[in-house]
């Protein structure tokens, strides 16, 4: 079962739009993606709200997470949001692993 964490970093001044631009750049997210067990980790920029950037972060269980979080990679996350003064809201989701009911099909343009 997927696990996948929204976490979504706030700033001014376009602190959290820099923070994502260095995690990129640097190499870190990239590091982050070729992790054991990560699925998805990518930044996106919620349009009515220019001082948060929401990551999108799935990982295959528990135990990779804990494994990332154990990783020299979190210190430097870490640092990174402190350079940054950033605040962050999370929210974690676990896969069904059910395929969508066809009802929703309907709504879904492929």
């Amino acid at each position: 079962m997927a696990i996948t964490i929204h976490l979504f970093y706030t700033g001014a001044n376009g602190s959290a739009r820099a923070f994502a631009q260095e995690m990129v750049s640097s190499g870190t997210a990239e590091k982050i993606r070729a992790e054991e067990g990560n699925l998805r980790y990518e930044y996106f920029f919620p349009m009515e709200d220019p001082e948060t950037v929401l990551l999108i972060d799935s990982w295959r269980d528990q135990a990779a997470i804990d494994l990332h979080h154990a990783s020299p990679m979190m210190g430097e996350i870490a640092r990174l949001r402190e350079k940054y003064d950033l605040h962050m809201k999370v929210e974690r989701y676990r896969s069904d692993d059910e395929t969508a009911p066809a009802a929703d099909a309907a709504f879904i343009r492929t």
